[in-house]
């Protein structure tokens, strides 16, 4: 599949880049939605939730093309509703993850393969955090305890584990799980406590937008991004053009271009630049 090469792709988180702190997807934000489709450029969510969880968050659908999910688990064509790409870890895998998190006497939480990955089993340490037991908590429905006893699934397509907020402790086990992918972001629940989430080596959201943008045709120079955590960091170095919420960690401010805070629209601010820029690059 080949695109004109004045087309360009934008790449946004959502939560805390292009929704608002209720969740909400702005006036100001779903025009710019909008507005970039009308110019061709193509629209890309990039998030940590689950196909599930996505789907959830609107009632309606919202205008944009492709959904980078799981943190790079999965790829879905929002038109066409089809699974475009995933990737998982093996029964081996998810034992040496498993045995290093409970040795380190860490919560976690073993999802299942996309696009079911809603769905997980845990196993809670003996200081949980409040964290982890309100997630628990909030998708019952869909978790299950896990016994030494039961076999680990075949294949996961994440492990989430939960650190209470002590960077020194995830970097420990971090270095333990250095043959994967280990992600940092922060609690999208009580916004302090660290998630990790650990998957197959370079699976991330950027190696994500590297697949679409081949699988769509499109070069590197042509991709945009913005977003507001530290999970977006392998897709804001990724894109040529990056933009960072000013409600971003203030760690992260010095390494992109930032615009105003989520609350305030700074999507809209990103897409203005972008379609500026389509604008001049076509005369």
């Amino acid at each position: 599949m080949t695109i004109s090469t004045d087309i360009h792709i934008l790449f946004t988180d959502l939560d805390g880049t292009l929704l608002n702190s209720k969740a909400e997807l702005s006036t100001t934000n779903h025009s710019s939605l909008v507005a970039l489709a009308r110019k061709g450029v193509i629209r890309v969510i990039a998030t940590g939730r689950s196909l599930f969880s996505y789907s959830k968050v609107f009632s309606r659908p919202l205008p944009a093309d492709y959904l980078i999910f799981s943190t790079g688990a999965g790829i879905y064509d929002l038109h066409q509703q089809k699974l475009l790409h995933r990737t998982a870890l093996t029964r081996s895998d998810i034992k040496t993850i498993v045995t290093c998190l409970q040795q380190e006497k860490v919560d976690f939480m073993v999802h299942h393969q996309v696009p079911d990955n809603h769905c997980f089993i845990y196993w809670q340490a003996p200081d949980t955090t409040a964290d982890f037991c309100r997630r628990i908590e909030l998708y019952k429905e869909y978790a299950r305890e896990y016994t030494l006893e039961e076999e680990l699934p075949e294949n996961s397509a994440q492990i989430i584990a939960i650190f209470p907020e002590d960077l020194s402790r995830f970097r420990k086990v971090e270095k333990r799980l250095s043959d994967y992918q280990v992600t940092r972001t922060t609690s999208p629940l009580d916004h302090s406590s660290i998630w990790m989430e650990i998957q197959p080596a370079a699976v991330s959201k950027g190696t994500g937008a590297a697949w679409l943008c081949r699988y769509l045709g499109l070069k590197r120079s042509q991709s945009w991004s913005i977003g507001n955590d530290y999970n977006d960091l392998s897709l804001l170095h990724y894109t040529t053009h990056s933009y960072l919420v000013a409600n971003a960690p203030m760690d992260l401010h010095s390494q992109f271009a930032v615009v105003p805070a989520n609350d305030d629209d700074g999507f809209a601010h990103a897409a203005r630049k972008l379609l500026e820029h389509s604008l001049e690059s076509r005369r």
